[in-house]
């Protein structure tokens, strides 16, 4: 319910609060340590403003034009195309009695000039460049994500000067703790305490990873309006001096600070935590130490991502090493029932897992401490069918099976694979409950509205409360989940070649007899690709005559590019059908191919203008098809659009979040026009909300960048 106590990222899905539907981003008002002038983005003329401008600036400053009132050939710089960075930070401008740091801040509706007073002293630029060298090279030399973030606090603080700073590490359930902690030994300590999602709304998280610095120099503050009257509804949601809401404030108060910072840790365009400080005394922050605080941020945000990195690169080495050491025991005279007998507890092992079990019929294998029989088969009849294309994976069995709760204490999580055999072998591995004691910092629940229109009241007590969570196993990694569906195909397949063997040494005319049925199988199977794709072309061809002999330069335009649609699809087909995994296909690896053909369907110039950075990702075909589509489609708009059906530079890369991928496309041409109101857009929308997924567009100076989020697996 504040947009600044460390917690974050509720997931897609949760209700909205009454906090969600608060307008923060039109406070109003400022805090009166500074002031801002808002003017006609036409004519750079004062419209409004807050603070005492009058005192401190211009007598008269409404109407003046702003290189006037400012000194500084402002339309000059307004000029310059825009950075990354939304904000134009000026010379330090000249009052009546004092000196202002200045920041140019463009919105669709005004320009907005903050000033703040500046420091009477700062440290030069050497100085500064050598500070943050040094801090780099501490987060470097870290071992391990823990000491960088505590090597994190310790640089945060001796940079801001508070008493208080905590490094916050964001849950996918939109929970977080305080990971590392540097403070006075006076003040209370929040480390290891968890914070609820409810703490911070959603249009808060939004701004967050937009304005990455904010700060609150005394919480005790009396805002200064907007002034003429009637300019409530400025957004200000780039302004560093933009008011807060009262309810944050009363927060801050309740946990007894006087003034508070926070800077973003934004990963991959996400938001991965927060640095967040706090102060017992009222506490300016200037212009040049928020600067600073967010070039560390971003200089911890790649050492977070290349440590996070190296870690999960490591856990696949050994998930990879353990898999090689057991499928090494399976040779061709031995079966899958033998192997259980001989390898099952390393099968536990290698997962993780408490006790494993292999369940077919009314045949029962287990390893290690495993639940009752009678409990593993309720558990194998339940996954059987999740199980059969990709892995089913939970942390909490009795949510999905409420007879479970029987055996939560060795089986809360569990993990299973279905090989499809002439009964189906359902392959289980379980993790015991794990009775976790979270220390929250206060009550998460209480103080919460129960009705949406009841008044916000922030958490009044933030004394450690603790709760004990039960019916929850360790988590299953991605990984892990990946190993556990790479067994299952190991293990068909070696099934599948021992009996080969078998009838291959018994019964010769019957393999003889299936061998030609598969071919014949496999001739209908291209003969059916073959139809599909002959039709496909014929279709094209005809759009390609109708529209040459329309006579119609916007229809012809409409039927040569729904001809180009039609060909992706096609395109699209050919290469699903390629691939020797029907069910599941490496993304990374389907691209490329796809992106391949691609070239050789467009103009020679484009041979070499295609870039490509992969990540490795096992995803279910029915998904990959729709990730086709898209990217054909954005490679079609970027050829389209940016580079008017011309060649030019287009960057595509595929990204792993935790059980979720990017796919970002980025070009160099005109950027965006208009709305995105067309076919192609909807299209677009249509096959992203298939895959649950999120498209943003930003700015790639020059240029257009698309990323398109999404579940790795069904949501």
């Amino acid at each position: 319910m504040t947009t600044g106590s460390p917690a974050d990222a509720v997931p897609q899905g949760a209700p909205v609060t009454a906090c969600d539907r608060e307008p923060i981003h039109l406070p109003g008002s400022i805090q009166p340590h500074g002031m801002i002038l808002v003017a006609d983005p036409v004519t750079l003329r004062i419209v409004a403003g807050a603070g005492e401008i009058e005192t401190l600036l211009a007598p008269h400053w409404l109407g003046l034009h702003l290189d006037e009132i400012l000194r500084h050939p402002v339309s000059a710089r307004l000029a310059d195309p825009p950075g990354r960075d939304p904000g134009v930070t000026l010379r330090q401008i000249e009052g009546i009695d004092a000196v202002f740091d200045a920041t140019i801040h463009r919105s669709p509706t005004a320009i907005i000039v903050e000033l703040e007073p500046a420091p009477p002293t700062m440290p030069s630029p050497i100085e500064m460049l050598a500070a943050m060298e040094n801090a780099a090279a501490t987060f470097e030399h870290a071992f391990g994500l823990r000491e960088l973030c505590e090597r994190a606090a310790r640089i945060f603080r001796q940079v801001t000067g508070f008493d208080r700073v905590m490094v916050y590490r964001f849950h996918d359930d939109g929970t977080g703790v305080v990971v590392a902690e540097d403070r006075d030994p006076a003040l209370r300590s929040f480390l290891n305490q968890h914070f609820p999602a409810s703490d911070i709304p959603r249009q808060a998280r939004v701004l967050y990873v937009r304005n990455r610095v904010r700060v609150i120099p005394d919480v005790a503050y009396e805002p200064a309006p907007l002034r003429p009257f009637g300019n409530d509804t400025l957004d200000m949601s780039d302004v560093a001096l933009r008011s807060v809401s009262p309810t944050h404030l009363r927060y801050l108060a309740n946990m007894g600070v006087a003034a508070s910072a926070s800077v973003s840790i934004v990963r991959d365009g996400a938001l991965w935590g927060l640095i967040a400080c706090h102060h017992p005394t009222p506490k300016l922050l200037p212009l040049h130490a928020r600067m600073a605080c967010r070039a560390l941020a971003g200089s911890l945000s790649r050492q977070i991502r290349a440590k996070e990195d190296a870690e999960l690169f490591r856990e696949r080495i050994r998930l990879r090493t353990a898999e090689d050491a057991i499928m090494l025991r399976l040779g061709s005279d031995i079966s899958l029932a033998g192997l259980f007998a001989i390898v099952g507890d390393d099968l536990a092992r290698m997962l993780g897992a408490d006790s494993f079990a292999a369940v077919r019929g009314t045949e029962l294998f287990v390893a290690g401490r495993s639940p009752r029989h009678a409990d593993i088969r309720k558990i194998a009849a339940h996954v059987v069918d999740l199980a059969r294309t990709v892995p089913f994976a939970t942390d909490r069995m009795a949510e999905y099976l409420p007879d479970a709760v029987a055996c939560q204490d060795l089986a809360s999580g569990v993990l299973a694979v279905t090989m499809a055999t002439e009964e189906p072998t359902v392959l289980l591995w379980f993790r015991a409950e794990q009775i976790a004691v979270v220390n929250w910092a206060g009550n998460p629940q209480k103080d919460v509205p129960v009705h949406p229109h009841t008044p916000l009241t922030p958490r009044a007590s933030f004394e450690i409360w603790s709760e004990a969570v039960r019916g929850r196993s360790a988590p299953w990694t991605l990984f892990e989940v990946e190993a556990a569906g790479r067994l299952k195909r190991t293990m068909y397949d070696a099934r599948q070649h021992r009996r080969l063997f078998e009838i291959n040494r018994e019964l010769m005319a019957t393999i003889a007899d299936n061998e030609s049925l598969l071919l014949q199988k496999d001739y209908l199977i291209k003969e059916v690709h073959h139809r599909v794709q002959n039709s496909l072309q014929l279709v094209s061809a005809f759009l390609g005559l109708q529209g040459r002999a329309v006579g119609d330069a916007v229809l012809t335009s409409h039927l040569i590019e729904a001809q180009r649609r039609l060909s992706a699809v096609a395109m699209v087909h050919r290469r699903l059908h390629s691939d020797e995994h029907l069910q599941a296909i490496d993304l990374a690896r389907y691209i490329g191919d796809l992106c391949t053909e691609i070239r050789s369907t467009m103009d020679g110039s484009w041979g070499a203008q295609i870039q490509l950075d992969l990540v490795p990702i096992l995803m279910s075909t029915d998904r990959a098809v729709h990730v086709g589509l898209i990217l054909t489609e954005l490679v079609i708009n970027a050829n389209k659009y940016a580079y008017a059906g011309g060649s030019g530079p287009i960057s595509i890369a595929l990204e792993q979040q935790r059980a979720r991928f990017l796919l970002i496309v980025a070009d160099r041409g005109s950027g965006k026009s208009g709305q995105g109101t067309g076919f192609g857009s909807r299209m677009l929308a249509s096959m992203v909300a298939r895959l649950a997924g999120t498209m943003a567009e930003t700015d790639n100076c020059p240029g257009l960048r698309v990323t398109i989020a999404a579940p790795i697996g069904e949501p």
